[in-house]
């Protein structure tokens, strides 16, 4: 199977690393204005093949990955229309916001391949992305396809394309908020005398420790914490002054604000 990646940003890289790094069946073409990005994607991955044309990249290819910014998106879909129409690959377009419906007025009239609106977030560059994928029109070898791609990604998920705002905030915005946590964990960490490498370190394992606790045991997140908080204890002291600051508060404030405008339902 081939497919066309078009773009070659963060997410779009993060993505070709993701499949490259686990798909060897998988031909991958890339297309980007910036030789640059190409040339640290070609040093990384010798295999998939680089081209700064859109068209040139999607010549062959069974499934086209829209990975460029919003803003973007309408003038590429344009570029690639003819392509698109005659040679009917799966598209799947990465751009957070823009729905099914719009990529459907995009390509306009006479032109239905099966749409797929997939939301990965940046962890896809070491197969660990909490993806959410919505599709249109596409046959089970589509589904399964793509599923495949953005699986070897991390975990994928097929759900209706109402929740694929929801999934965003919390997976693609979400990797964000929770790295800033992890920031601020840091800061207190140095704050008490711990050296700054050391205190990353100690939270990037803390943290990968909780999910993966919570991973293999189903339990909930409040239970595990209970498992750990002790009457008068240190730890429930420290949880109560976060919540005095606001913390959960803050947590849920910042996903409805990171909900796209008019999409909160």
């Amino acid at each position: 199977m081939k497919i066309a990646v078009i773009g070659a940003g963060n997410m779009g890289s993060a993505v070709v690393a993701g499949i490259a790094g686990s798909l060897a069946d998988v031909e991958i073409a890339v297309s980007n204005p910036s030789v640059a990005k190409l040339d640290r994607l070609k040093n990384r991955f010798p295999s998939i093949t680089t081209t700064a044309s859109n068209t040139q990249a999607c010549v062959g290819a069974s499934v086209v990955i829209l990975a460029v910014k919003p803003w973007i998106l309408p003038g590429v879909v344009d570029e690639l229309r003819a392509v698109i129409e005659r040679d009917m690959p799966a598209v799947v377009s990465m751009a957070g916001g823009i729905g099914l419906d719009d990529l459907e007025r995009m390509l306009g009239e006479g032109c239905s391949p099966a749409l797929f609106y997939v939301i990965p977030n940046t962890a896809a560059a070491v197969g660990e992305s909490m993806t959410f994928m919505a599709q249109r029109r596409a046959s089970g070898e589509q589904v399964s396809a793509v599923t495949r791609l953005f699986g070897a990604c991390g975990k994928a998920v097929m759900v209706e394309e109402r929740m694929m705002n929801a999934g965003m905030v919390t997976a693609s915005c979400g990797i964000a908020f929770v790295m800033r946590y992890m920031r601020a964990m840091e800061q207190g960490a140095v704050e008490l005398g711990l050296r700054p490498d050391e205190a990353r370190q100690a939270i990037i394992q803390t943290v990968l420790g909780a999910a993966k606790l919570l991973e293999a045991t189903g339990a909930h997140p409040e239970d595990a914490i209970d498992a750990v908080t002790t009457a008068g204890g240190l730890t429930i002291r420290g949880l109560n002054a976060m919540e005095t600051g606001g913390m959960t508060a803050a947590v849920e404030a910042g996903m409805r604000a990171a909900m796209p405008a008019g999409r909160q339902s």
